[in-house]
């Protein structure tokens, strides 16, 4: 489970698609009103600078494996949590995961690998991978997003955790520390019309501070030695912050779930096992900071 921050696991990719061919453009409201056909698909992965082509047997191919992945998200949902939130499952239809498919440093689009029967992370490049969508459902569903909510990721990665998130709460933000990639992806939002997700480059590991009043919820998709004391500042009362924490590349990595109550004090409990590569900047050299003796 990973976005910007993947497991290890790097499969090889599927052959590049052709280079792109000239499209007429489509307006934003074909999109918002949910008509994701090859010509919207098309228009948008150009307007993202990220052309591609597509035969429309090749786009209808992948849409034919998706109604299969959402009943694969479906049933693990259930399996692990006894049921699946209706607006998870909902952002899951509506968000097109072939468009997050892309290699960014040889900027080679490979949405044919959507809709995997075996999910797995697949590399975006720069060391950074698409998380394997039943990881990405996990955690959007223990993160409790709801329409009111502010959130808040560490690690753009794809963008699609950010994307699934924004189609539920109110506003959505996400950090990427590696400059190229989170730069490029800072642009694919726009042409599908999500225009309530902002992202920047930056060093998860201090936040987001301007954001006045902080975050309902914060997830992180790197592997942290120890939760970021910033982070806990900037989650709200009533939030949720989910970050995986173990050593570096090893073995023994754990999702803790962190929730501030009303008086401000934070819970923790220790999720489900996660292999995540880690969180780099900041966290890398600087140690825990030791608790405040009262």
């Amino acid at each position: 489970m990973a976005d910007s921050c993947p497991t290890l696991t790097r499969r090889s990719l599927i052959a590049a698609m052709p280079a792109a061919l000239a499209i007429p453009a489509l307006p934003l409201t074909a999109l918002a009103a949910g008509s994701w056909t090859r010509e919207a698909f098309l228009d948008a992965m150009a307007k993202s600078e990220r052309p591609v082509s597509m035969s429309e047997a090749q786009f209808k191919a992948i849409q034919a494996r998706k109604p299969a992945a959402l009943k694969r998200i479906e049933s693990y949902l259930r399996e692990r949590l006894g049921s699946a939130d209706p607006a998870v499952m909902k952002a899951f239809g509506e968000v097109p995961r072939e468009y997050y498919h892309y290699m960014y440093d040889g900027k080679i689009p490979t949405p044919s690998e959507a809709y995997e029967d075996n999910p797995k992370p697949w590399a975006l490049g720069y060391g950074s991978a698409l998380s394997d969508y039943l990881g990405q459902a996990y955690m959007t569903q223990v993160a409790k997003p709801q329409a009111g909510d502010v959130t808040l990721e560490i690690g753009t990665g794809s963008g699609f955790q950010s994307s699934l998130l924004s189609r539920i709460v109110k506003r959505s933000y996400s950090i990427e520390i590696i400059e190229p990639l989170g730069k490029a992806v800072g642009k694919i939002f726009a042409p599908l019309g999500y225009d309530n997700i902002e992202t920047r480059v930056g060093d998860g590991y201090f936040g987001w501070p301007e954001v006045k009043d902080g975050f309902d919820i914060i997830i992180v998709t790197c592997a942290a030695q120890y939760a970021p004391p910033e982070l806990f500042k900037q989650l709200r009362p009533g939030g949720r912050m989910l970050i995986p924490i173990g050593q570096p590349f090893k073995r023994g990595q754990f999702l803790y779930v962190y929730t501030k109550d009303a008086d401000g004090k934070v819970h923790s409990k220790k999720d489900v096992g996660v292999f995540f590569i880690p969180m780099t900047g900041t966290m890398m050299k600087t140690p825990e900071p030791k608790p405040t003796q009262g």
